[in-house]
Order: structure tokens, then C-alpha cells, then sequence
């Protein structure tokens, strides 16, 4: 275990949960109209660990990381579409009459 003072260099991401109040809606029904919840900041995130809303400051962080990571694997999804059906059904299989593809439509 090594010692240190002051701040850490790098922000740890938090573990986040939805809020069990408004269900990660941000919003809870009122008597008459919906209101911003207060048990997470109207935010709809609360820290997994002990269940309390984060400061803004700190949301905004990780909502940020978070969105990052998610970016990521949207960027490598769209780079690399996975090989499935769509890709078999537009290969030639010569089954068709005169070795045209068959589809079966």
C-alpha cells in the first residue's frame, strides 16, 4: 500500500445507480404536475455505494466519463458491423436458376 497526500492526479469513476424515487427519470409526479426529485438532484443518478446524490460538480464529471466510455463502443460498433444474416443473405449462393442467387422471397 503506498502513501499519498493531497489530491489524485487521475478522477476515479464512481459507481452510479439509478434513483429509486424517480427510477432514473429525474422527475417524480406531484398533486398535479411533474417536479424535479430531490433525492438525486433531478438528475436520475445516485452513488451506487451509498445510495446519495452526488454534487453537480461531480456528476457532471462522470456523466461525462461515462459518456466517453459509451462513445467508444459506439465508434467500435460502427467501424466493425457484425457479420450476420444481413451479410449471408447478400452473398451469391448459386442456388437460383443459372447460378443467380436465390433468396427465397
Amino acid at each position: 500500500m503506498s502513501r499519498r497526500t493531497g489530491p489524485s492526479f487521475k478522477a476515479e469513476q464512481i459507481a452510479l445507480a439509478e434513483c429509486a424515487a424517480c427510477r432514473g427519470r429525474a422527475v417524480v409526479m406531484g398533486v398535479f404536475y411533474e417536479v424535479a426529485c430531490t433525492q438525486c438532484n433531478a438528475s436520475g443518478w445516485v452513488s451506487a455505494d451509498t445510495g446519495l446524490p452526488l454534487p453537480l460538480e461531480m456528476l457532471v464529471t462522470q456523466l461525462g466519463m461515462r459518456l466517453r466510455v459509451v462513445q467508444g463502443q459506439v465508434n467500435r460498433l460502427i467501424q466493425s458491423p457484425p457479420a450476420g444474416l444481413a451479410d449471408y443473405y447478400e452473398q451469391n449462393n448459386r442456388r437460383g436458376a443459372g447460378g443467380t442467387n436465390y433468396t427465397g422471397d
